[in-house]
């Protein structure tokens, strides 16, 4: 069975113009705004029936998001997956030799774990893990 998305992560420069965006063109405002201090990211997230898209920006000069955006043009930085249990996948992939970012799970927004895996080890793509 294949895991199902739980968000597109999306990087940004500017956090307001998105939300103002947003609103303009398709009168809602965020479900959520959440600051993750452990990644430096302010976000805001917007619900449908079965994912979220997540637009987030930097708020340190040493976030890997900032990092991330030195190189790269506002634009998708991410997708996640959800998986029931979150500790017991990454035991698997790191047994499976797959390179990981995170070993262990951390605080993410909406309060779900998170873990990322090494975009080498996945065509290239960052992909985070949601529990």
């Amino acid at each position: 069975m294949s895991p199902e998305l739980d968000h597109i992560g999306i990087a940004v420069t500017n956090l307001q113009e998105v939300i103002d965006n947003m609103k303009e063109m398709f009168d809602c405002e965020p479900d959520f705004l959440e600051l993750v201090p452990d990644q430096k990211v302010r976000i805001a997230g917007y619900n449908n029936k079965k994912t979220t898209i997540e637009y987030f920006e930097p708020t340190a000069p040493d976030s890997p998001v900032s990092k991330y955006l030195q190189t790269h043009k506002n634009g998708i930085h991410h997708i996640a997956l959800r998986v029931e249990n979150i500790e017991q996948k990454l035991a698997e992939l790191k047994s499976k030799g797959v390179r990981l970012i995170d070993e262990t799970p951390r605080a993410g927004a909406n309060e779900k774990k998170i873990a990322f895996i090494h975009p080498k080890s996945c065509n290239g793509i960052l992909i985070e893990l949601c529990e």
